[in-house]
């Protein structure tokens, strides 16, 4: 027997609520709130009557010798895909607006035979201006100017297609849930039937998605549990670096990344992007260190620089770009209680060349030499490099990954590695290695000598 509840409807978010209010609570919106009748079944019941078992399989008898990737021939895609694209996936690209997400996904429909691109933000002839300004004159790429999910996969079956585009989440809508294209209840819906059609088709869609103010994609976070895959484009809009990464990835790893430069004809693959980080790298001046980090498998050399200047305030100011604020405020503070060093009297300035970010704990060895070295005035060895974790007792620990961070600094051709001192001695010919035990012999071997 059913009977029926009466519940509260948000249309634009689509939240619940036992009783009704003027404003919902999730979105904010005002005067969204409706009142609907909620059916209450008998679940066992239902399920009896309505569903039959379906048929299942045993794992060892499913073969995947035919399921095989797309191959995009863009390597650093390819990197962070884990070897290509997967038939029947959905993939989700976020990133900010103008960092190239666009870019990259018409040069991946240019490569893809039989691949469709939904836009529904351009029309088809301003995608075919901005093909213009990419070199891009495919004869397979087809084009629509759309922004109903129903019409999308009808369109993506109809041409057969192995790759479709949609480009963005945000601007789709299905006629069968109530709202405004770009709410929660239409992305959350879209993004469903989008994964259904992936999974019976064997069709790839990659969703482009806009980021908020906050670095997340917009729209419910449910979004990215739906989906398979979730890259993000980082970058700085004033710098050429592009970061791809992936933040999920069911098919792959989560831990690599690809490296681009953002030119006049798209984004170009950096396939040596340590060399390009250090290659515009002056005459050496005080308070400029090479340092090693890892960018999952795939170690790559940065510059850190640092200055370090009288306070003409009673509080020295402290900025950083690219690097934590808070972990520079610590090692400040261990370099002027461990080190002895003044630091409390002047302004520290901190900034990772080339518009990256370095967040992972090697780079402290770097940022304690940088600072030193501006504070004394005293131009480090051109073909120096350090990485090393500092703790708050002054002593500089092992990272992970020693042997390839030093394989990486030989092959850029520098000559120093200072790292942390270690049970086991590294040996490679031709690098002179210098093991540090603590910031105190930082400042006395390295910075002094």
């Amino acid at each position: 027997m059913k009977t029926s509840t009466i519940i509260f409807t948000c249309s634009h978010c689509g939240a619940q609520f036992q009783k009704w209010a003027g404003r919902c609570l999730e979105c904010g919106k005002w005067g969204t709130v409706e009142k609907t009748n909620s059916p209450i079944k008998n679940a066992k019941e239902e399920i009896s009557k309505n569903y039959l078992p379906i048929k299942t399989e045993k794992l060892s008898e499913i073969s995947n010798q035919n399921f095989k990737r797309l191959q995009t021939n863009i390597f650093e895609l390819d990197r962070v895909l884990g070897g290509g694209l997967v038939p029947g996936s959905l993939i989700l690209l976020g990133g900010e607006p103008g960092i190239g997400k666009s870019t990259l996904a018409l040069q991946l429909a240019n490569i893809i035979d039989e691949t469709v691109y939904f836009s529904g933000e351009e029309s088809t002839q301003q995608i075919k201006m901005r093909a213009s300004r990419l070199d891009i004159n495919s004869t397979t790429l087809q084009l629509a100017s759309t922004t109903n999910i129903e019409n999308i996969i009808a369109t993506s079956l109809a041409t057969k297609s192995k790759l479709a585009i949609i480009d963005s989440i945000q601007t789709v809508y299905s006629d069968e849930v109530e709202g405004e294209a770009g709410n929660i209840s239409q992305v959350r819906a879209c993004t469903a039937k989008l994964m259904e059609a992936a999974k019976k088709n064997n069709i790839t869609y990659i969703l482009v998605g806009q980021v908020t103010k906050d670095g997340i994609v917009a729209g419910p976070k449910t979004l990215e549990h739906l989906v398979d895959t979730v890259l993000y484009l980082e970058g700085d809009r004033f710098h050429d670096f592009r970061i791809l990464r992936a933040a999920k990835n069911r098919f792959g790893p989560t831990d690599e990344v690809g490296v681009f430069t953002m030119e006049k004809n798209g984004l170009q693959e950096v396939k040596n992007p340590s060399a390009a980080m250090i290659s515009e790298r002056n005459e050496p001046v005080s308070g400029t260190v090479i340092t090693a980090i890892m960018e999952g498998t795939r170690p790559m050399l940065i510059e850190i620089q640092a200055l370090v200047t009288k306070t003409n305030f009673g509080f020295p100011q402290r900025r950083a770009s690219g690097f934590d604020l808070n972990r520079l405020q610590v090692l400040i503070g261990v370099l002027s209680r461990r080190a002895g060093l003044p630091l409390e009297s002047y302004d520290v300035f901190l900034n990772v060349v080339g518009g990256l970010t370095a967040d992972e704990p090697a780079v402290d060895l770097a940022v304690i030499l940088a600072i030193a070295s501006g504070l004394k005035d005293k131009t480090l060895p051109r073909g120096l490099a350090a990485f090393g974790e500092v703790g708050l007792s002054g002593e500089v620990r092992p990272v992970n990954h020693t042997d390839k961070r030093l394989a990486e600094i030989k092959n850029l051709g520098l000559e120093i590695a200072v790292i942390p001192l270690s049970t086991k001695t590294p040996k490679i010919a031709g690098l002179k290695i210098a093991q540090i035990k603590n910031v105190q012999e930082v400042v006395e071997k390295i910075i002094q000598k």
